[in-house]
């Protein structure tokens, strides 16, 4: 079962640090429960061809050290051939302090400082096989900038899965994976970057959009940023009032909702640049910092290399421009 790449260009922070992306150096062996029924399910899985909801995961974007982070555990589906999930327990690694989790109707939970652990009342508080949701546990990190991997194991109706295989190197690709969460260095935003792009423009036009889709494990706004080929770049967005399409500077920023991802899209809320310096290429590349504030103000950074794409040449997914638009 491949762990999931998001596709992501590479982020560099302030001083040009880089995201760091060293795992441990040995794999964890799958563990897994003697009984039939979980030999069952780990064969099963290695097998199938899998999707990343099929992990438990973290949010992407990584925290910044030394932070309070509210870890959210995804439970993508119940175990192989089971109904639902009856409990969670994510097992602590070091650089992480358990402080709380925030109640769960209907689910027991007990803090300890090597484990968490939810337990589903009865079966109607278990979480259903097709139902999405997220166990939070806040925490304060390590001040050292890494990879940290949490071993969680899912108990359901029937049997049980152990996420807990660490990979030995970036290739390798084990059918249980650990979830993992990159410590970045204060100053480097927390913040996942997918598929950025930038219209193209011609000569004499003085503004561009970029659009992206952006996710905050933690949450956090984006305020702006800055390139060397804009005098400025501001968060925008266009909504319909009445019957028409209007533009407006969005002064305190965009909220981005912890662990939720917000999508920049032509028609819609998007980063502006203004004040050109040059036009915009079909096929070129645009440098940009994005800037971000969390909810204790500090304030962080995720440098990007854009491609510029003609209008028609949009990443799937990026969404339709929207009627008034165009030129941006």
């Amino acid at each position: 079962m491949p762990r999931p790449t998001p596709s992501l260009l590479r982020a560099r922070g302030p001083g040009g640090a880089t995201a760091p992306r060293t795992v441990a150096a040995a794999a964890a062996a799958a563990r897994r429960r003697p009984a039939p029924a979980l030999l069952a399910l780990g064969l099963a899985l290695a097998g199938a061809a899998g999707s990343s909801q099929a992990h438990v995961t973290l949010p992407p974007g990584g925290a910044t050290a030394g932070s309070v982070y509210p870890a959210a555990f995804r439970v993508g589906h119940a175990c192989k051939d089971a109904s639902a999930t009856t409990a969670l327990v994510v097992r602590v690694p070091a650089g992480f302090e358990p402080l709380d989790a925030p109640p769960r109707p209907g689910w027991r939970v007990s803090v300890g400082p090597q484990e968490v652990r939810w337990t589903a009342e009865g079966p109607a508080q278990a979480l259903p096989d097709k139902e999405r949701a997220r166990f939070v546990v806040r925490g304060r990190l390590t001040g050292t900038p890494g990879t940290l991997w949490f071993k969680v194991r899912q108990a359901c109706d029937r049997g049980e899965a152990d996420w807990s295989e660490v990979p030995a190197s970036d290739s390798d690709k084990p059918a249980f994976p650990a979830a993992r969460l990159e410590v970045l260095a204060p100053g480097l935003a927390p913040v996942e970057v997918r598929e950025p792009w930038a219209r193209a423009t011609v000569a004499g036009q003085g503004a561009a959009g970029v659009y992206a889709q952006l996710t905050a494990g933690a949450g956090a706004r984006l305020v702006g940023g800055r390139s060397p080929l804009a005098a400025a770049v501001e968060v925008h967005e266009m909504r319909m009032e009445g019957s028409v399409m209007r533009m407006r500077e969005l002064a305190d920023g965009l909220p981005l909702p912890p662990a939720e991802p917000v999508t920049l899209a032509p028609g819609g809320l998007h980063l502006m640049l203004t004040g050109l310096k040059q036009p915009l290429a079909a096929g070129s590349v645009l440098p940009l910092t994005l800037q971000f504030v969390d909810a204790d103000g500090r304030r962080s950074e995720r440098t990007l290399e854009v491609p510029v794409r003609a209008a028609d040449a949009a990443p799937a997914g990026a969404g339709a421009a929207g009627g008034g638009h165009a030129h941006h």
